[in-house]
């Protein structure tokens, strides 16, 4: 009896939370699987059209929905290759002794503070081929052929806020990194010491392997992340010229709020979903083969 009480009362706790997760989370995302296969035009009251899998062909037929996921690519490129080892050599530094580590972590912290728009702007102006302190910086010393309007420039605009992003999300990320490594038993390090272990022989052996969790995470926050990223390099470049630097999410913005064909954008965001979840159970599965 006294089981059965207690699974009860559990119940009674969870049910708020269930409900919540219900009305919040669950029927939004099934009631937008089922707009994806309608056509609609966002007007309260009107009917929308079935027409089966006619978006998702569109979308998947559509040159500049697969330019958007190569924009996305470039996120994660940069998020993996520049970001990741950036905020994993941050956290060592802030959660090392040595001195003025609570400066650092004000200061590298500050970029994370800052709104999304602010930073927009500010790098938007510090590259500015008229004005900006960068391209001043370039004439000074001689590389005029630097002084351009980076952000108007496909090919390269899509990278400049990639790093944008890098640098305003870096400090974050380290704090994934630090609450893994203040797990770590000193006493192993202080062994690893006394045995006559260099730095990085320690960071090898024994920092990056009891790591493995925080690299899971940072993984599948940098994937979604960068799947769905929409607020900067919209605001630093607007998806353009000429569509060059739209990501999936402001293709779906646009198909909306734009064009009015909330089916489409409904279809595009079901899209994002799926290839979301795909790549992170890709990522659990790689951590846990390494982990065996």
């Amino acid at each position: 009896m006294k089981r059965k009480k207690d699974y009860w009362v559990a119940a009674a706790f969870l049910l708020p939370a269930v409900f919540l997760m219900a009305v919040f989370v669950m029927y939004p995302i099934i009631d937008n699987v089922i707009l994806s296969f309608h056509s609609w035009k966002g007007i309260f009251g009107t009917k929308k059209n079935f027409i089966g899998i006619e978006n998702y062909a569109k979308i998947l037929t559509d040159k500049s929905f697969g330019r958007s996921l190569l924009n996305s690519g470039i996120f994660l490129v940069v998020g993996f290759l520049i970001q990741m080892p950036l905020s994993f050599g941050l956290a060592l530094l802030v959660t090392s002794k040595l001195r003025g580590t609570k400066v650092f972590k004000t200061v590298y912290y500050l970029p994370v503070i800052l709104g999304t728009t602010t930073v927009a702007v500010m790098w938007k102006n510090l590259m500015n081929p008229n004005y900006g302190a960068f391209m001043e910086i370039f004439k000074g010393i001689g590389l005029d052929s630097l002084n351009f309007d980076w952000l108007n420039t496909p090919g390269l605009n899509v990278w400049i806020v990639a790093l944008v992003n890098c640098w305003k999300s870096s400090a974050y990320n380290m704090l994934i990194f630090c609450a893994g490594l203040v797990t770590i038993p000193a006493a192993l390090n202080e062994a690893a010491v006394i045995d006559g272990c260099s730095t990085w022989q320690r960071i090898r052996y024994i920092t990056l392997p009891l790591s493995k969790n925080s690299f899971k995470v940072y993984s599948i926050l940098c994937i979604t992340g960068c799947i769905k990223t929409f607020d900067l390099i919209w605001a630093m470049t607007g998806g353009g010229p000429n569509a060059s630097s739209s990501t999936p999410a402001i293709l779906l913005y646009l198909n909306a709020y734009s064009f009015k064909l909330m089916g489409r954008s409904a279809a595009i965001a079901v899209i994002l979903l799926i290839l979301g979840v795909i790549l992170s159970i890709g990522c659990n599965k790689i951590f846990r083969q390494e982990e065996y």
